[in-house]
């Protein structure tokens, strides 16, 4: 019998989603987003990035949004958990996306990868759905939009 959270790859691996966390940062209707290179491909993304050992989900967020931005950001809700598969690699991402305002923005080198950080209508992110690194990209942004906002309580990190 197998279990799909205990199963192992080939080569003996155990199965582990990637977990990651995305900003929604909104000002005078547009979207703090990044334009970055990944696996050959220029794509737009949101703040994002992978959690790290260590870091609850809020300070990996904060982090990536740095990293990725020079923007110093305050998480202040939850938009939403998403799972996806990507199509060709089949891995599978979980992504938790938070809400978030921007305090400071910093003088700071960005990630290598980063191509440039733009302020973004929903419009035109939409008119970029081929460019968007993941379909999760703009499932957070409309569930935002309508409203979706769960308290930060949602998350426990336990020490």
């Amino acid at each position: 019998m197998t279990n799909t959270l205990t199963s192992q790859a080939e080569g003996g691996e155990e199965w582990k989603p990637h977990v990651t966390v995305a900003a929604i940062i909104e000002r005078n209707d547009r979207f703090l987003m990044i334009e970055e290179s990944c696996n050959g491909r220029v794509v737009i993304n949101q703040p994002a990035g992978h959690l790290e050992e260590g870091e609850s989900l809020q300070e990996a967020v904060i982090r990536e949004t740095l990293e990725e931005t020079a923007w110093s950001v305050r998480p202040t809700a939850i938009t939403g958990i998403y799972q996806w598969v990507t199509p060709h690699s089949q891995k599978t991402y979980l992504r938790v996306c938070f809400i978030a305002e921007c305090l400071e923005q910093h003088q700071r080198l960005l990630d290598k990868d980063i191509l440039q950080v733009m302020w973004l209508s929903r419009d035109k992110i939409a008119q970029c759905s081929d460019q968007l690194r993941s379909p999760m990209v703009m499932q957070c942004i409309d569930d935002y939009l309508a409203g979706k906002c769960y308290p930060l309580t949602l998350v426990n990190h336990i020490s």
